[in-house]
């Protein structure tokens, strides 16, 4: 069809007008209602409307009055909203992007991160931690006892640390083969001590100096009747220095880490520590016993009863 056969379009001013004429039509609803409620009353409106314009200083032509009647019945220029549907939500979605796209963008990147840290970090760092503890209980525990009773074998001077580091080596590498790795540490800790006891060398000394006391006696809880007697000692190692030794405590069952202890001795013993003191001041026999190198026990140079408290 050719440009000719086209029908004329309308003025563009007689399109505004036929458009204003059904805005009025549309927020005068009362107008509309008691006109259009009878037949053949079409033109009672357009008189109306060609009064209401009139007053307004508009002059309207007939036939744009009626194009506005016909259009508001038409409903043409007037817009009604699309029913709900996927397609609508997702065209709503799309205009709204620059609302929603940044905080959802955000929360998807810091998902991604954190799945993508779960599984290509968290997940392996625990797997080889989980490897690494199993590779431990497995060769490294059973490994360092064999080492530590190696040691102990060749410095100890005495059968009895051998002997007991066999039996602790022996229930160590039983829990670690169970997966018990508690008990197989525990085993190798009772290993380890063995052959810290044999290394060490000091001297079992007597306090003696001012505003300690240098021994005590006290009655036992249990027998109020007997009396115990300490003498107050300090181990010095090789260059001077005092050491501190885990000592186990008669009187609570603890093992305690201490500098000072009390060795309980017999009431001969300690008399004649208290008569040496009280001579000059000095204890002249202070020393109790000897530690050597290789040993488990302290050889005594007095007699001793065999006890130890390490409060008093």
């Amino acid at each position: 069809m050719t440009s000719a056969a086209l029908p004329p379009k309308a003025p563009l001013d007689d399109v505004m007008l036929a458009m204003d004429v059904v805005d009025t039509l549309r927020h005068r609803q009362d107008l509309v209602t008691r006109e259009l409620e009878g037949v053949n009353r079409e033109s009672q409106l357009i008189e109306r409307l060609r009064d209401l314009y009139h007053q307004q200083g508009i002059e309207v032509p007939d036939h744009i009055l009626k194009e506005g009647v016909a259009a508001l019945a038409e409903s043409r220029f007037t817009y009604e909203p699309p029913r709900p549907s996927l397609q609508l939500r997702l065209a709503r979605l799309y205009v709204t992007r620059a609302r929603w796209g940044r905080p959802v963008a955000a929360g998807l990147i810091a998902l991604l991160l954190g799945v993508g840290g779960y599984f290509l970090a968290y997940k392996p760092f625990v797997a080889a931690q989980s490897e690494a503890a199993r590779v431990e209980l497995a060769e490294g525990l059973p490994q360092r006892m064999d080492e530590v009773y190696d040691a102990i074998y060749n410095e100890t001077k005495v059968q009895q640390a051998v002997t007991q580091a066999a039996q602790l080596r022996e229930r160590g590498k039983t829990a670690a083969a169970a997966g018990e790795r508690a008990s197989a540490e525990r085993a190798l800790a009772g290993m380890t001590d063995i052959l810290d006891t044999l290394r060490r060398e000091y001297s079992l000394r007597i306090v003696n100096r001012e505003g300690v006391q240098s021994g005590f006696w006290t009655f036992p809880e249990i027998n109020t009747d007997a009396t115990n007697y300490y003498v107050v000692v300090e181990a010095i190692g090789p260059e001077g220095e005092p050491l501190a030794l885990p000592i186990l405590n008669e009187e609570t069952g603890e093992t305690q880490t201490v500098t000072l202890w009390g060795v309980r001795v017999p009431e001969a013993v300690y008399a004649s520590v208290e008569a040496d003191k009280r001579d000059d001041g000095i204890i002249q026999r202070n020393v109790v016993g000897l530690k050597q190198y290789g040993f488990l026990e302290v050889d005594y140079l007095m007699p001793v009863s065999g006890g130890a408290v390490t409060q008093w």
